[in-house]
């Protein structure tokens, strides 16, 4: 079914189980089949659940003062289901992770883009003025962050300066944790955007490859969400990299396990040994 103005139609409370399955199989397609059951209930608790087992979306339609709010829900389980398809189930597994958000995310964006939903935060003239202030104090977070990382920086140089260990000197001299420092030094040397926020300079100055740097520099510019922006890192790193370092990873702590059972092995051979000597 297609929507000439999902938003529109959408407040108009038109929607039924089919006509939201429809909606969300036009802003993508799954790869394995999927429910979608209204409850004709009301909950205090939640809006919508999914139940990976039986790859059922469940809304609870009473909840929900227009379709929009309802199709928002939609999107978020419909989110789940497509997480669900790139990650095997495990029981007690966190469902949100940042994965599931980046894919909810990029649902959001493509829904808004076929005009089958509508954010509020665009939409609402109170929301609108709110999110307008919040961004305006944001570069000056960064840039009080960036003036911290340079002053660190001289800090560092100081303590070789006068034979003095630099993490003695953030631990006790000025109190701040040492990876706080670090990516605030790392900020200043790469001289990151303060006009994207502190938050966002940090997943941009921790990000290794340049390109990959850029890259999430210019996403978080066109006000893509730190969920995405970090998706779209991890998938931008190659991916024999990425298991090379898995396994140096595994390897050192295979080493480190090993060293210590011998080291045990050595210690009980010891004990075992010189209770012999008594019984002798």
């Amino acid at each position: 079914m297609r929507y000439s103005s999902g938003y529109e139609r959408a407040k108009r409370g038109s929607m039924n189980q089919d006509s939201v399955k429809n909606l969300l199989l036009s802003i993508e397609e799954p790869e394995t089949e999927f429910t979608v059951t209204f409850t004709g209930k009301e909950s205090s608790v939640v809006n919508g659940l999914y139940k990976p087992l039986t790859h059922e979306i469940l809304i609870h339609n009473k909840n929900f003062q227009t379709d929009g709010q309802l199709v928002y829900t939609a999107i978020h389980e419909y989110a789940h289901h497509l997480h669900g398809e790139r990650r095997a189930f495990l029981p007690g597994a966190r469902a949100h992770t940042s994965e599931f958000w980046a894919i909810f995310h990029a649902l959001l964006e493509k829904a808004e883009a076929k005009n089958l939903y509508k954010s509020v935060y665009d939409s609402e003239p109170d929301f609108v003025d709110l999110t307008a202030r919040i961004k305006a104090i944001l570069p000056e977070n960064g840039s009080i962050m960036l003036a911290f990382g340079k002053l660190v920086v001289e800090a560092e140089a100081l303590c070789k300066k006068h034979y003095v260990r630099f993490e003695d000197y953030l631990d006790r001299a000025i109190g701040v944790p040492r990876t706080s420092a670090t990516v605030a030094m790392k900020a200043f040397h790469l001289n990151v955007p303060a006009e994207i926020g502190w938050d966002a300079m940090k997943v941009v100055a921790q990000t290794a490859q340049p390109a990959a740097r850029s890259m999430a520099l210019e996403a978080f510019r066109a006000g893509k969400s730190q969920d995405t922006v970090k998706a779209m890192i991890r998938q931008a790193k190659p991916e024999d990299s990425d298991t090379l370092s898995q396994l140096d990873r595994e390897k050192t702590r295979l080493e480190k396990t090993i060293k210590t059972m011998q080291q045990r092995l050595a210690s009980i051979e010891q004990q075992l040994a010189a209770l012999e000597g008594k019984r002798s």
